[in-house]
């Protein structure tokens, strides 16, 4: 089982980015999936989430109207599409496996991790 995620970078306040997770070794399909944060000094956080069964999607309020969270089964990859980022926004993000995704945000336990991808939004 592995999750890959991709798409960190160095962008202004303001800009967007898009990041992927492909995953492989199971079938997206009956997974939820959940991206995560951790900046530096700080916890992870849970960021969003959409669920394996209706697609049902949760942000936290500190994304909320700005990031978006979509999968596409048939590429096995899901998506979180940043805009309006800020320099606060700027940690390392990773994808996993929830064991849910409810309106409070990913359910433990996080059954799989994937590496981090950094994102870092200049003032």
């Amino acid at each position: 089982v592995q999750l890959q995620a991709s798409g960190g970078g160095l962008v202004q306040s303001g800009g967007s980015l898009r990041l992927s997770c492909a995953v492989s070794g199971f079938t997206l399909d009956y997974y939820a999936i959940g991206w995560f944060r951790q900046a530096p000094g700080k916890e992870r956080e849970g960021v969003s989430c959409i669920s394996s069964s209706d697609g049902s999607t949760y942000y936290a309020d500190s994304v909320k109207g700005r990031f978006t969270i979509s999968r596409d089964n048939a590429k096995n990859t899901v998506y979180l599409h940043m805009n309006s980022l800020k320099p606060e926004d700027t940690a390392v993000y990773f994808c996993a496996t929830p064991w849910g995704c409810s309106a409070y945000g990913p359910s433990p336990p996080v059954r799989y991790w994937g590496q981090g991808t950094l994102v870092t939004v200049s003032s």
